[in-house]
């Protein structure tokens, strides 16, 4: 399982910044790239913030157990 934390943390980083970027196009302050069919679609600020959140607990899962 420890073979595993590293993968496990960048996982969870890429998921929130995917996460983010999605919301950011979904609500329409991102307008990058300038075709994509996501831009100003409330529908994708909500995938985007469930994609960022289960990131975050990819993280927070990943942090090293307390001993003592």
């Amino acid at each position: 399982m420890r073979a595993l934390r590293p993968v496990m943390l960048a996982l969870g980083v890429l998921a929130v910044l995917m996460g983010l970027l999605w919301v950011g196009q979904g609500l329409g302050y991102i307008h990058w790239p300038a075709s994509s069919f996501m831009l100003d679609q409330r529908e994708w600020a909500a995938k985007g913030a469930l994609v960022a959140v289960v990131g975050v607990v990819l993280i927070v899962l990943n942090r090293p157990k307390r001993v003592g």
